[in-house]
């Protein structure tokens, strides 16, 4: 699952709530999981080196679904649920924003302690990532955040975003230890951001005939930054027509409206489960089981629970709450038994996957939002504004999306 690309990802202020930061960590948590159960601990560090892939998990989380805080909002939350249960999952996770980021060669030492891998190689690792990043490419972006993310085997992932307060946006880097073969020679999986002019890129290849090291580095001519594919996050707010693949969010929508398209086995999974639930599920599936061709519409993901800031709609709590009793049912049977009791979970996007084939989208996104926005208090609708009300009414702001 390696792609490269830039993004652009616009600077948001704000906070995230408790009551959603605890539900991120424990979906979080879950999706890691089952990541790793199903395909295991390298699996898991591909996806989060696939920046495509990470953009969907946050909007799945329900966070903003274009913005730059979602790096540090689903890194936070992944940290607090995987760090635990480290020893059990073989997954750890260090560093972080700010002063967390300068904290991550004590942890990667402690680590090192009791797995037996090589804690100083992984801390200049660490620190030759920042390097390059923050300093070999020069592209107006200055780093504030950095987490490095290794196995208990010593396979690591770096995710780490830089700020420009000129453009009011941010550009996150990822990379993968088994991609790299030369820190200081295009070492990146994927780096994320909107070309804001001319980037002093130190690290391409042509620059090699004139490396010595990352110092020196800094003499080196500007280069423009390969472009291979690129997903350019808009600046608006709300979720358009555009920025949705509607044959796909169609297609959750129909299984979760037509239980007659659902087989004996996924039903069993479902049993009691209203409609709503089974929307976010199947698209909680997708973020397990897809492919990396299935999230270069992030925003679609955003259908599953909602956005904190109510865009698409506010994030349904209860929804939230019951996809993961039934999610993380299904992770416990499959741990305690031994046996493929994700099965009926993983159906959820094979079905979504053959009911694209042939699917005629028929629904208007602005009518799909407003009626989200009208039954939000259903769901325990919330925003970091408040409560979903009866009746509630979206804003005209929201329903002029086209």
């Amino acid at each position: 699952m390696q792609r490269s690309g830039t993004a652009d990802l616009p600077l948001h202020n704000g906070h995230v709530p408790q009551w959603l930061a605890e539900r991120m960590s424990r979906l979080g948590g879950a999706i890691a999981e089952a990541i790793i159960l199903e395909y295991g601990k390298s699996a898991f560090l591909s996806r989060l080196s696939n920046p495509f892939w990470f953009q969907a998990l946050g909007a799945v989380m329900g966070m903003d679904w274009h913005s730059s805080g979602i790096t540090t909002s689903v890194m936070g939350a992944l940290k607090k649920a995987i760090n635990p249960k480290a020893k059990e999952l073989g997954v750890y996770i260090c560093g972080g924003r700010g002063k967390h980021s300068r904290q991550t060669p004590t942890e990667l030492l402690k680590i090192a302690e009791y797995t037996g891998i090589d804690g100083h190689l992984l801390v200049q690792h660490s620190k030759l990532t920042a390097k390059v990043d923050n300093n070999a490419l020069q592209d107006g972006f200055q780093l504030y955040l950095h987490n490095f993310i290794v196995t208990h085997k010593g396979e690591w992932a770096v995710i780490q975003q830089g700020m420009n307060d000129d453009t009011g946006t941010a550009r996150r880097y990822h990379w993968h230890s088994p991609n790299i073969k030369s820190f200081v020679e295009e070492p990146h999986t994927a780096v994320e951001g909107k070309n804001v002019g001319k980037i002093l890129n130190l690290t391409a290849q042509q620059a090699s005939s004139t490396r010595n090291s990352i110092l020196s580095l800094m003499q080196e001519p500007a280069k423009h930054l390969p472009e291979i594919h690129q997903l350019l996050m808009p600046a608006h707010h709300d979720v358009r027509m555009k920025d949705v693949n509607m044959k796909r969010l169609g297609a959750v929508l129909a299984i979760a409206s037509e239980k007659e398209i659902l087989d004996f086995e996924t039903l069993l999974l479902l049993e009691g489960v209203g409609p709503r639930t089974i929307q976010s599920l199947t698209l909680v599936s997708e973020i397990i089981y897809g492919t990396p061709s299935r999230f270069n519409d992030p925003a679609r993901f955003s259908f599953a629970h909602g956005g904190k800031d109510g865009r698409p709609f506010p994030v349904t709590t209860t929804v939230y709450d019951e996809m993961m009793e039934v999610f993380e049912k299904t992770i416990q049977q499959a741990k305690l038994e031994n046996t493929d009791k994700q099965a009926a979970f993983k159906k959820l996007h094979t079905l979504a996957q053959q009911v694209e084939q042939d699917f005629i989208p028929k629904d208007n996104l602005d009518k799909l939002i407003e009626k989200e926005w009208e039954e939000s208090y259903l769901y325990g609708g919330r925003t970091i504004f408040g409560k979903s009300m009866n009746p509630l009414k979206p804003p005209t702001s929201q329903l002029s999306l086209f």
